[in-house]
Order: C-alpha cells, then structure tokens, then sequence
C-alpha cells in the first residue's frame, strides 16, 4: 500500500505504522477474500436469472402513480425478489421503513390473540423486543394486543438450544421467531444451514408451525437464503444488504403466497395489498440496487474481514473471529471501555462521505433499553450497508461494524477508527 500510505500520511495524517498493520490484515485475509468473491459470483448468476424470468424491460423501470392498480414496476419487483429468494411471493414496498417495519408487519399479520410466538434464538434486539412486548407488554405491543410470548435462551456457545425449544414446542406455538444475525449481542449468526437444521426440527414436531426469519444483515452473504431450506417466511430491509446501497428506502417480506397476502393487506386493505401501492418513482433504484446487492455485499464482508483480522492482531477480540465462517456483515469488537467506542466511531464518522466534521455522541433512541452512539456519514439516513458503526453503551463495550459500498473505503474508515483510538493512548500490543 505505499501510495495510499503516502496519500493518507499527507491528507489524513496517518501514522505510517498503520500501513505495515494493514497490509499485514490484508495478507491474513487474502484467502477468504477469494471465497467472499465466489459466493458473489454465484448470487450475482441468481438475481441476474430471476431479472431474466421475470422478463424485466425498460417498460417496468417506470413506476406507477395513483393507486397503482396493475402497476408493472412493482409487480416486476416483487416477481424477481420472489425468484431470488426461492418463494411464491414477495411484498416489496418503499412504504416498508426499516426491518423492524416489515418484522412487525410480517407478525401482526399472523398472529391473533391467544395465538403463541416463540423466539427460538433468545431475547430479541431491543427495538423487536418493544414490539414484541417482551419486558412489558404496553399499548399495540403484541403482548398488549393478546398474543402469547416465550423465548428459548441461546447456549453459552449462542446456538439455538433443542431441549428448550423441544418443550416450548409442547405449548403449540402458532410461529417460531428466528433471528438470523447478532443484533447487539456476541453470538455469531446464525448459518443458513442451522437454520435448515432448526426449521427440520421445528416442522417435525409440528409441519403447521410457521417458521418467520429475521434476515436482516444476511442477504447475500452465504450462497443460499433461508427460504431456499423451508423457511415460511421471511423479512428485511432495503436500506440494509438487498438496497445495494441505492434503495432510499424500503422493506420486503417473502414467503408462502398465503402469509405474503396477509401482510400486504395488513400494510394496504384488506383484500387489496397485492393489487395496490406504487414505489412512487422509486422502482429504478430498487431495482438497480438488487442487481448490485450481491456484489456490494461482498465488499461490505471483505471490510468487515479486513477489521476482524488487524484488530486481532492489534489484541482486541473480534466475533467472527477471522477464518471463522460468517452469515452476516457485522463485525463485533470488543473495545472493553466507553471511551474506545467513542474513539472508534469518531473515526469511523472522520471517514465518511456525508457529514465527516459531526462528533457522534451517545443519546437515547426509541426502542433502546441504553444510550447508543452510531457514525456514519451515509447517503441515505440509518443506512447500514454503507460504513456505519454503532454501539450500546453498556459493558463490555463493543462496537459494531457494518457495511461499506466499497472496500477501499473500509480500509480507510477503519484505519481512521484505529488512530483514534491510538490518540487515546489504547495500544494494545508492541506493533504501536
């Protein structure tokens, strides 16, 4: 790296040792690199065939006005979103906000009260569990509106845990909740295999039990998706891995033809959800931005490599650990003190496009138990596909590292985060 190292000494003022740090992570990580690139190849052949059935033209790059009745930039979207994830149907709408919108849609649509939903993987991430009604089931909560809860805990190595499941199970759950990625937790994702491995025992037990994933931070990061190994149905964000760092907003739900109906109509009128709704000029970027998804993703995975191996040889502990198998873009690492976090992430907010002179500061968010810091100067607000860090503030004090639409400018984020943290005198081993 000796030009870059030249170019960030002069206009970032870089400590130089940091590019010996650098291309040592660099080599550590080639070999993955390679496998991250083929994983692409094969998801980038997958959405290019469902474009190619659907039979995308220009014609459908045209959004609708109006109530959008036989609207074919939608119906295109949800067509090829539905070839690609292997489902009957998809729900694709700009009128989905966030991951936690399209996972509460998903659940409000089927379950009514004295109906049972069972987490499979624990206590949800914050914002779920309000929606949930987990610790208090208050005001349009699930638990206030009648719907029962239970929650099986994870083992101590965070892996779903069969005897706990196998006895929730006995008081015949309507739909088992499975959270595919970390959330603010050290547990590793979820495989799509362990999930293939959870779904067969669930569905033994009961084949009328609709298994719901959480895919949030996971599309396009192992060669198949959950609803490709007997998922019913499943939900994530735009503006997170299938956004391709494009889409300005947005969700989508997929799954069996009957949940997706539901869900439409809950987010629409009844009986009206599949047939109404424009993207309100917006179909061009979703759809360019899922046709890029696949290769996006990818640079977002070697960044959050490139993090997870010279961190480690910095001493810090990363989850996923490097040559460890990985299911989402998140980096976990645990920078053991409130001040590292700040460090970090005011790096990591130095290094973005959009607003590089804020100072990310830890506040109260809706829907989180503590305080949260979160850098990232994204093109479109709360993107995490782009470079983004976040973290609660609570002991042990890790951050979280996610995205990136290139992985040169992961290298130089995260490289910005490490000197600041070195500004704060955290050296964690005789390289510094």
């Amino acid at each position: 790296m000796p030009d870059l190292c030249s170019y960030l000494q002069e206009k970032y003022q870089m400590d130089p040792e940091f590019c010996d740090l650098a291309r040592q992570a660099e080599q550590k990580a080639r070999p993955e690199f390679e496998q991250i690139d083929e994983t692409a190849k094969i998801n980038q052949a997958r959405v290019l065939n469902a474009f190619r059935e659907a039979g995308i033209s220009e014609y459908h790059l045209r959004d609708g006005n109006g109530y959008g009745y036989g609207d074919p930039g939608r119906e295109g979207l949800e067509e090829v979103y539905a070839l690609s994830f292997g489902t009957e149907a998809a729900l694709v709408r700009a009128q989905i906000i966030s991951g936690t919108h399209a996972i509460s849609l998903a659940l409000e649509s089927i379950l009514t009260p004295g109906d049972l939903l069972l987490s499979a993987t624990g206590t949800p991430y914050d914002t779920l569990a309000k929606i949930i009604g987990v610790s208090e089931a208050e005001g349009r909560s699930l638990c206030g509106r009648g719907i029962i809860y239970r929650e099986a805990s994870l083992t101590k190595e965070g892996k779903p845990d069969y005897e706990k499941i196998r006895k929730l199970l006995m008081e015949k759950p309507r739909a088992v909740l499975i959270q595919r990625s970390r959330g603010y937790s050290w547990r590793p994702a979820l495989s799509v295999q362990e999930i293939y491995d959870l779904v067969r025992f669930i569905k033994d037990h009961d084949s009328n039990i609709i298994c719901f994933v959480d895919n949030c931070y996971g599309e396009f990061v192992e060669e198949r998706e959950p609803t490709h190994v007997g998922v019913d149905f499943m939900a994530g964000s735009l503006i997170k891995n299938p956004g391709g760092g494009l889409a300005p907003s947005g969700g989508y739900l997929v799954g069996r033809r009957d949940l997706v109906t539901k869900a439409a109509d809950r987010l629409i009128a009844p009986g009206l959800g599949q047939n109404m709704g424009t993207n309100l000029g917006l179909g061009p970027l979703l759809y360019q931005g899922f046709f890029l998804s696949p290769h996006i993703v990818a640079e977002a995975l070697k960044g959050a490599l490139f993090a997870s191996h010279l961190f480690t040889i910095l001493g810090f502990e990363t989850s996923p650990a490097p040559g460890s198998r990985r299911s989402d873009i998140v980096q976990a690492i645990k920078l053991n003190d409130e001040e590292g976090v700040k460090a970090f992430c005011r790096g990591i907010q130095k290094a973005s496009p959009v607003d590089s002179r804020a100072v990310p500061v830890a506040s109260s968010l809706p829907g989180y138990q503590d305080k949260v810091i979160m850098a990232g100067g994204t093109f479109v607000q709360g993107s995490s596909i782009e470079l983004t860090a976040d973290a609660p503030m609570r002991s042990p004090y890790i951050v979280y590292l996610q995205g990136c639409l290139s992985y040169a400018h992961a290298v130089i984020g995260i490289l910005q985060g490490v000197q600041e943290l070195q500004c704060l005198g955290k050296k964690a081993t005789a390289t510094w």
